[in-house]
């Protein structure tokens, strides 16, 4: 009986950490890329450190992703000779292929449609970042204190890099739904869940019927 109680205590870890791992989503951010050869790569810097080469080929992608690891890459053409085709070049200028993928619209913040998917040819001058290129083909971009690039050709209209829960992307994507009348707290303030507390509790009860049937049986065979 001893060996059964300390099951159900570890069926009852197992599942917070289940139930953690369900909330987490990840972060809704525009992600940075570099195209080489024929496949993109996460880039090191961020497009304000960046200073790309003329011919080559960069990427933004906005999506929800939970590290670069998974992070969604651009899609549509990354070739700089069909990008930059109409953008002859000049002496003492670079030009920067881009593309830029707004993602799809289960990315998208709750009440915004994502633009679609467009690449731009920009001609800056040789010192120029990656930010400056960008800022001459997809202006306004949004920028947050810590320099975070946040928006770019005005969409996401508001928000950085905030991190979503797979409750609120779903959400999301159903639509406003009525509130209920009376909302737990602990969904506010990232406390457990009461379908987490409530399911401890009940291995918890059954762990202590375990014990008390244990200590019944001992005491009727003495």
């Amino acid at each position: 009986m001893t060996r059964r109680v300390v099951l159900l205590f570890l069926a009852a870890f197992l599942l917070i950490g289940t139930v953690g791992q369900a909330q987490a989503a990840g972060y809704r951010y525009w992600s940075f890329w570099d195209h080489e050869g024929d496949h993109w790569v996460y880039a090191t810097q961020g497009p304000s450190l960046a200073r790309p080469s003329d011919g080559d080929v960069q990427g933004f992608r906005f999506a929800v992703s939970e590290n670069s690891g998974d992070a969604a890459q651009p899609r549509g053409t990354a070739d700089f000779d069909s990008i930059c085709a109409r953008t002859p070049a000049e002496d003492g200028t670079k030009r920067v292929a881009l593309v830029l993928d707004f993602g799809t619209a289960s990315d998208a913040p709750s009440g915004e449609t994502p633009p679609s998917a467009r690449t731009a040819c920009a001609r800056v001058s040789p010192d120029a970042t990656t930010a400056d290129a960008l800022a001459a083909v997809a202006d306004p971009l949004r920028y947050n204190t810590s320099a975070l690039l946040c928006g770019i050709a005005g969409y996401p209209k508001s928000g950085c890099g905030e991190q979503v829960s797979e409750h609120q992307e779903k959400q999301e994507k159903q639509g406003p739904t009525t509130a209920p009348a009376q909302q737990d707290a602990s969904d506010d303030d990232g406390g457990p869940s009461v379908g987490l507390v409530a399911g401890v509790a009940v291995i918890a009860v059954l762990a202590a019927a375990g014990a008390w049937q244990a200590r019944r049986r001992r005491n009727a065979t003495r």
